[in-house]
C-alpha cells in the first residue's frame, strides 16, 4: 500500500469515528512533488499519475511520546519503560539521575553494567596548531545526564618508531584527575577544561609541550566511571612537525665544510669537520648537505667528499644520522628557501582546588571537581 493511501485511510477512519482515535495528533496532507519513477511502491493501480511524495510539513512542538497517553497509569508505565530503555539499556530503572540495575545486569566482575559508559573521542585541538614539540588534544565529556558518572580519564602516550617494540614499550599513563589537575604530573603536560556551545557540555584538553620533533606518537584515551569500569579506547596517531632549522647557519656550515675539504685536508681539519657535522641535529645535517650540493656539487657531492676526506667509518657515522629524518621532513628540507616564524597561542591551564586522599582509591565525579583555570601564552616556533 502506498504511504499516501495509508494516511488517507487513517484520516478517513478518524473522521468517521465518534471517538478520537489518536490523541494529540493532527494529520494534514498536501502534494509536495512526486515519487521517483523507479519506485514501484508509489504507483497507483490503474492510474498513470504517480503518488505524491509525503513530506513533513511542520513540527508544532516536541513532546515525549508518553504525554500523548491519557490514562495516568499507562502513562507512568510507558514513561518508566522509555527512560529505562534510553538511559539504562532496558535493564534497570531510572532513580533521580542514576540507574538502578536489575539483578541480571551485572558483569563478570560483579559490577552493574546496565548504564553504558560511552567512548570518548580523542581529537586534535582546532585552536592550537601542532608544532615540532607541542601538540594539543581534546575530547568532549561523555558523562550522560542520567546513568553512569565519569570519575577520570586515562591518557596514554608513547613514541612509536622502528627501534621500539610497541608491544613491550607501553609509554606513559597519565590520570587526568590525579596527575594533571592535581599538579603532581610532569610540567611538560598541562590540562584544561572549557565549555562548548552548550554550557552543560564540558570539553577537556591536554597540551604536550616537550615532544620530540619529527616523531611519530600514539595517544590513547579511555574513561573510568565511579564503579571502576573502563570505556572503549580512542586513539590518535600523529607525527610532530619538522624541527626548527636555522637556514642561514646551515649554509654557513656548508661553506665551512667545503673550505675544510678543499685542497689538502690535515688530521686537525678532518677532526674539525667531523666534530662540526656530529654536533648538529639530523635535520640541520640534511640542510647542510642540501646547501653543500647546491653550491659545490661540481667538486663532488657531499657523500662522496665526506667518505674521501674523513674515511668510510667516520663518514658512515655521520651519514647514517640522515636516516632519522622522515620522508616528509626530508622533502621539506630540500626546499629552495626556508622561513621561520614565531606564533603566540593562548591555552587553558587548570588545577584542582580539592585534595584527594593519598593511598586509597578515590572515585569522585570528575564533572563536579572544583578547578581554577588560567590562560597562559606560549611561544611556538615554526619553519
Amino acid at each position: 500500500m502506498p504511504f499516501i493511501t495509508y494516511l488517507s485511510g487513517l484520516l478517513t477512519a478518524q473522521m468517521l469515528s465518534d471517538d478520537q482515535l489518536i490523541s494529540g495528533v493532527e494529520i494534514r496532507c498536501e502534494e509536495k512533488g512526486r515519487c521517483p519513477s523507479t519506485c514501484h511502491l508509489c504507483r497507483r493501480p490503474g492510474k498513470e499519475q504517480l503518488s505524491p511524495t509525503p513530506v513533513l510539513l511542520e513540527i508544532n512542538r516536541v513532546v515525549p511520546l508518553y504525554t500523548l497517553i491519557q490514562d495516568n497509569g499507562t502513562k507512568e508505565a510507558f514513561k518508566s519503560a522509555l527512560m529505562s530503555s534510553y538511559w539504562c539499556s532496558g535493564k534497570g530503572d531510572v532513580i533521580d539521575d542514576w540507574c538502578r540495575c536489575d539483578l541480571s545486569a551485572f558483569d563478570a566482575s560483579g559490577l552493574p553494567n546496565c548504564s553504558p559508559l560511552p567512548q570518548p573521542v580523542l581529537r586534535l585541538s582546532p585552536t592550537v596548531e601542532p608544532s615540532s614539540t607541542v601538540v594539543s588534544l581534546e575530547w568532549v565529556d561523555v558523562q550522560p545526564a542520567i546513568g553512569t558518572k565519569v570519575s577520570d580519564y586515562i591518557l596514554q602516550h608513547k613514541k612509536v618508531d622502528e627501534y621500539t617494540d610497541t608491544d613491550l614499550y607501553t609509554g606513559e599513563f597519565l590520570s587526568f584527575a590525579d596527575d594533571l589537575l592535581s599538579g603532581l604530573g610532569t610540567s611538560c603536560v598541562a590540562a584544561g577544561r572549557s565549555h562548548g556551545e552548550v554550557p552543560e557540555v564540558s570539553i577537556y584538553s591536554v597540551i604536550f609541550k616537550c615532544l620530540e620533533p619529527d616523531g611519530l606518537y600514539k595517544f590513547t584515551l579511555y574513561a573510568v566511571d565511579t564503579r571502576g569500569r573502563h570505556s572503549e579506547l580512542s586513539t590518535v596517531t600523529l607525527r610532530t612537525a619538522c624541527p626548527l632549522v636555522d637556514d642561514n647557519k646551515a649554509e654557513e656550515i656548508a661553506d665551512k665544510i667545503y673550505n675544510l675539504y678543499n685542497g689538502y685536508t690535515s688530521g686537525k681539519e678532518q677532526q674539525t669537520a667531523y666534530n662540526t657535522l656530529m654536533e648538529v641535529s639530523a635535520s640541520m645535517l640534511f640542510r647542510v648537505q642540501h646547501h653543500y650540493n647546491s653550491h659545490y656539487e661540481k667538486f663532488g657531492d657531499f657523500v662522496w667528499r665526506s667518505e674521501d676526506e674523513l674515511g668510510p667509518r667516520k663518514a658512515h657515522l655521520i651519514l647514517r644520522r640522515l636516516e632519522r629524518v622522515s620522508s616528509h621532513c626530508s622533502s621539506l628540507l630540500r626546499s629552495a628557501y626556508i622561513q621561520s616564524r614565531v606564533d603566540t597561542v593562548p591555552y587553558l591551564f587548570c588545577r584542582s582546588e580539592e585534595v584527594r586522599p593519598a593511598g586509597m582509591v578515590w572515585y569522585s565525579i570528575l564533572k563536579d571537581t572544583k578547578i581554577t583555570t588560567t590562560y597562559i601564552m606560549v611561544f611556538f616556533f615554526f619553519n
